[in-house]
């Protein structure tokens, strides 16, 4: 896979939860074009092709983002405050996906224009099934910007 080729950026630092994303887009089918991050920091050099990403193509931007809340370096609220305001990449789908249920959280990835908050389920089954319902959303169903 290209780095110019992803349809799906995670950014998740909890290795277990990745896992369970990563195997349940792989299952059915919707992970071909996939790039797991581990920080903010990370994503947000990805997302702005800066750092380890220089030289990549920001046109060439994931069909959708699914970003944890709490990460080192940088939260997950800061990184989608930088999505958000910049012009190059506020169009870009931000699903924040994330054990919080703090209405802090919840207000505040509002305000900053996250595009759906979706609350980690317990339960294997039940967390590979959101999974799957995120990606086929996102991935087959949902029209982007041009």
């Amino acid at each position: 896979m290209t780095i110019n080729a992803v349809e799906i950026l995670l950014v998740e630092d909890n290795v277990d939860d990745a896992g369970l994303v990563i195997r349940s887009l792989q299952k059915n089918n919707l992970a071909n074009h996939l790039v797991h991050l581990t920080d903010g920091a990370q994503a947000l050099d990805f997302i702005f092709a800066r750092g380890a990403y220089e030289g990549r193509n920001m046109e060439d931007g994931p069909k959708v983002i699914l970003l944890d809340l709490k990460m080192p370096k940088v939260d997950g609220l800061q990184v989608l405050r930088a999505i958000k305001e910049d012009s190059r990449t506020c169009s870009i789908p931000v699903v924040i996906m994330t054990s919080s249920k703090e209405d802090r959280d919840i207000i505040e990835s509002y305000k900053l224009g996250v595009n759906s908050y979706v609350v980690k389920p317990v339960g294997f089954e039940n967390f590979a099934k959101a999974v799957a319902e995120l990606g086929f959303y996102w991935i087959l169903l949902n029209q982007p910007k041009r």
